[in-house]
Formats: C-alpha cells, sequence, structure tokens
C-alpha cells in the first residue's frame, strides 16, 4: 500500500516530530491488547518508518520502543466490585489520557479492545477532531446493539476480527475493516493429539474428553459441578475413557480440585493452564462458551457448549441478547455447527448425550473439514491488514 506522508496534518496542534513523523496515541488494557498493540506497531513502522507510539500499553508494546504513560496493569480490573474501588484512578488516567491528545493531536487514536476504557476516551478525542480507531469490536451484535449509535458517533474506523462483525458494521454504516483473528496463525493447522497426549502422561489409545468449565471464579462455580456430573455419566457408559482438565490459574486449580475431591471415584487429570495443548489431546471438548470455542474449532476438535448464569441475571439480560447462537464456530458457520446447550437446556442428560455423539468419527471427519474452512477464513495478516487499514484513514 501507499501512504502519502505529504497528506498528513502538520500543523501545531498535530504531535509531530521536527521530521514530521506520525505520533499515534495507543490505549491497551489487558495481556492480549498488549499482544495485538506489539503486532500493530510492527506493521505500522513498516507504512512510517520514522513514526512514534505512546499511550498506554504492556510488555511486548515497549519491546517494540512504546512509550507508556501509565501502567497498563493499572487498567486490568474484572467484574463489578473491582471496577469500582478503583474508579477514582481510572477516570484520572483517562482524564490524562483525553488531556494529552487533546492537547497535541496524534495521527490517530487507536483503542485495543477495553472497550469501556477506550470508548469513552475515543468519543471525547473525536469530538475534538482527532481520528479514532477501535481495535477488537465489543460483542455489540450480540447484545444491547444501540450501543452502535455511541460507537457511530466515537469510531472513524472499527477494526474487526471476525467476519460476521464486519457485516453487523456495515449494515449500521460503520467504516470497518475485517483483519483476520490473531489466534489462527498461533494455532497450528494440522494438531498433534498423540504428541500433545504423551506430554500430558495420558493412554495414547484411549479416548479423551478435555472439560473446560470457564477461566473466572463464578464461571467454574456456576459451571464446574455441572461438567463433573456430565463426566461420571460418561464414566459409566465409557469405562475406558480419560477426562482432563485444564485449569486457567492456581486459583481455579485450587477451585477445581476442591470439586473433584468430592468425586473420590472419579479420574480426573487436572493441571494447570496449558489449555491449548489439552485441548490438542482430546477427542473432544466440553465446554463453556467463549474464546475458548474458538481455540478448539481452530484445533479442528469437536465440542459440546454450554452455559448457565444467575437465573436472576439471565432474566435480564436475555432481552438485550439478539444473536441467533452463543459460540463462534456457529456464528461463524451461520448454522448450528456444534451443539450448544444454554440455561435451561444445560442438563446433565442432555450434555452426556451430547458428547458421546460428539465421539463418532463420522461426524468427526466432517466436522474437521468444515472447522479448516472457517480456520482459513480467519487466518489472515492482522498486523499488517490492521496497519494498512489505518493508514487509509489517515491519508484521507
Amino acid at each position: 500500500m501507499s501512504v502519502q506522508r505529504d497528506s498528513l496534518d502538520s500543523s501545531p496542534s498535530k504531535l509531530t516530530s521536527s521530521t514530521n513523523a506520525p505520533v499515534f496515541a495507543m490505549v491497551a488494557g489487558e495481556a492480549s491488547g498488549d499482544t495485538l498493540g506489539a503486532d500493530l506497531i510492527r506493521a505500522l513502522k513498516q507504512l512510517f518508518p520514522t513514526a512514534r507510539f505512546e499511550g498506554i500499553g504492556g510488555p511486548k508494546m515497549l519491546v517494540e520502543g512504546f512509550v507508556s504513560h501509565h501502567p497498563m496493569e493499572r487498567l486490568s480490573v474484572m467484574g463489578f466490585v473491582e471496577p469500582l474501588k478503583r474508579l477514582p484512578e481510572l477516570l484520572a488516567i483517562r482524564r490524562d489520557i483525553v488531556q494529552r491528545y487533546k492537547r497535541c493531536q496524534p495521527a490517530a487514536f487507536i483503542g485495543i479492545d477495553s472497550p469501556d476504557f477506550n470508548l469513552g476516551i475515543a468519543k471525547q478525542l473525536h469530538n475534538s477532531g482527532v481520528k479514532t480507531v477501535h481495535y477488537v469490536s465489543p460483542s455489540v451484535w450480540a447484545w444491547r446493539q444501540g450501543r452502535i449509535k455511541g460507537i457511530k458517533r466515537s469510531i472513524d474506523l472499527m477494526l474487526t476480527l471476525l467476519p460476521f462483525e464486519e457485516a453487523f458494521y456495515l449494515e449500521h454504516r460503520v467504516p470497518v475493516a475485517f483483519v483476520g483473528h490473531p489466534l489462527a496463525g498461533q494455532i497450528p493447522r494440522a494438531p498433534d493429539s498423540r504428541v500433545a497426549r504423551q506430554s500430558l502422561g495420558l493412554d495414547a489409545d484411549n479416548p479423551v474428553v478435555t472439560i473446560m468449565p470457564g477461566s473466572r471464579g463464578g464461571e467454574v462455580a456456576m459451571m464446574g459441578e455441572l461438567f463433573l456430573n456430565v463426566a461420571s455419566r460418561l464414566r459409566e457408559s465409557l469405562p475406558q475413557l480419560q477426562l482432563l482438565i485444564p485449569a486457567a490459574n492456581a486459583d481455579r486449580h485450587r477451585q477445581l480440585s476442591a470439586l473433584i475431591a468430592q468425586r473420590p471415584d472419579l479420574p480426573v487429570t487436572l493441571i494447570e493452564q496449558q489449555s491449548l495443548v489439552a485441548m490438542e489431546a482430546a477427542d473432544t471438548v466440553l465446554l463453556a462458551s467463549g474464546t475458548t470455542a474458538l481455540e478448539a474449532m481452530l484445533l479442528k476438535k469437536p465440542m459440546v457448549v454450554s452455559y448457565r448464569l444467575g437465573e436472576w441475571t439471565y432474566r435480564l439480560l436475555k432481552p438485550f441478547i439478539k444473536t441467533p447462537f452463543a459460540s463462534i464456530p456457529n456464528l461463524l458457520a451461520g448454522e448450528m455447527l456444534v451443539p450448544e446447550f444454554i440455561q435451561h437446556d444445560a442438563t446433565v442428560e442432555k450434555l452426556t448425550a451430547a458428547v458421546i455423539e460428539s465421539l463418532d468419527e463420522d461426524a468427526r471427519a466432517l466436522l474437521e473439514q468444515r472447522f479448516d474452512e472457517l480456520y482459513q477464513q480467519i487466518n489472515l495478516p492482522s498486523g499488517d491488514r490492521a496497519a494498512d487499514a489505518i493508514a487509509q484513514l489517515i491519508d484521507q
């Protein structure tokens, strides 16, 4: 792509060096955003060799020469209570970023994920004349679709990881570019189950079901007992079945260990982290809906998807959910490619039957072919495509 640097605004209000090099302001709020940010910086450097990058970022972005004005970990908060406790600090950080880039306007402001934090910054900077980009679409296509109005007023360019997200923004006339999902490039196209089983000390010849009840404490509390009850039923039908659970971290390991201890007759291999290896070793995966479903799809693994919320939470959210499917494989395919059991449908009987059915070899072969088609659809050079779209935006 050809970028005409002469067309960039070089007025005193713009952040430029003495050589008129553009400055890109970027804010990443968590580790996944740091990875995307570092990849994007490398790609932008190819188009803008003298560019500077600053804002808020993590260690991977810092390696690329990024200047972070605040530690990224101060933005990495989850849930409802912790953000409230840290609200004064978060507001102060956001205020500093807004004032900094209103005063000295960058070539573009790029918010990377963390929409609750970044979209508020983008709105204020956009109103001040800064070109704004958001990298990784919030789930506005799935629920609370009314948010699209605010996004349309705040964002000059949305960069999406998945093609159905691009279609949603085009429908609402929001400038958008589908750039592909970086996970696809990080996962082998032809996974090796035998090697993965060997590395985990599992029998290479007996079937393996990997169970993934979620990475958060609340998810494990809601899904863990249900999935272990399914595991007990599966062992009754398939005595040689091997059961594997990768805990997301040390806290989830302790939480799951306590649940497994209540079932001393149920043989489960519990490991810490190594979720991709655990899925690679599996014949099928029983999982809580989320990014894990995308990872299982990229590994070409049959899966059964489930999710439960607290009853009142589900009743409150249900009217706002607009998507026909819960899992990314089904959303990508536009059909029920893998079985989903949500809320009241998530019963031991239904999940057990679906897992057994997913072990059928003929069905698995057909599913693997479809998964490979979806793999190729999203396996794109995300950083390069994102950089090209940003370059076109600032060159307008």
